[in-house]
């Protein structure tokens, strides 16, 4: 499908049923995701009153659910294959499946050092993890603080955001002083 085609209800459901009524992932345009977003976001932007912004929230209710549909038996189909085509997986889907790669593979790590006795590797992973840095947006203000590596933090006015060591990190999120944000925010 080298031509980019403008997303309806009407094209989504056609691709939807495709997808469905066939066993492999199907070959659909690279450039779906964006213009599903695209079409929802000027949608969601128009501003009806009575009954036509009711005709509206059930469209974008519409489009989300056949949307979501979509991407779940996309990535199921994929993940259930014997071996893995990325032939016909959009980037948004290998994106995607490869964090679940990422998963099966640590995983495997844990396991393999915990059966082979390989207990070096195993706290070596745990202080990695611990010892890793969480970027965070700040909602309230708050006082320098001392991280867990003995380093000074802050301090912070709400909205900003800083790099913090894990453990502290997680603190905060738990008390709803910040939320942890990925570059894909």
């Amino acid at each position: 499908m080298s031509e980019t085609k403008k997303i309806d209800v009407n094209s989504l459901y056609a691709l939807l049923l495709r997808e469905v009524e066939n066993e492999s992932v199907q070959e659909i345009d690279p450039k779906l995701y964006g213009n599903i977003a695209q079409f929802l976001g000027n949608l969601k932007n128009q501003d009806y009153d009575g009954i036509e912004s009711k005709v509206k929230d059930s469209l974008v209710k519409m489009i989300t659910e056949m949307t979501s549909l979509l991407l779940k038996i996309r990535i199921e189909k994929a993940s259930n294959a014997d071996e893995l085509d990325y032939s016909n997986l959009l980037d948004e889907e290998r994106f995607i499946l490869d964090s679940e790669d990422e998963l099966r593979q640590r995983k495997d790590t844990i396991l393999s050092a915990t059966l082979n006795g390989r207990i070096k590797l195993l706290e070596t992973v745990s202080q990695n993890h611990k010892s890793r840095s969480v970027v965070l947006r700040f909602l309230k203000p708050i006082d320098q603080i001392v991280g867990t590596d003995l380093h000074t933090y802050g301090p912070f006015d709400a909205e900003d955001v800083a790099t913090i060591p894990f453990e502290n990190a997680r603190a905060l999120i738990s008390k709803k002083i910040a939320v942890k944000i990925t570059w894909e925010d």
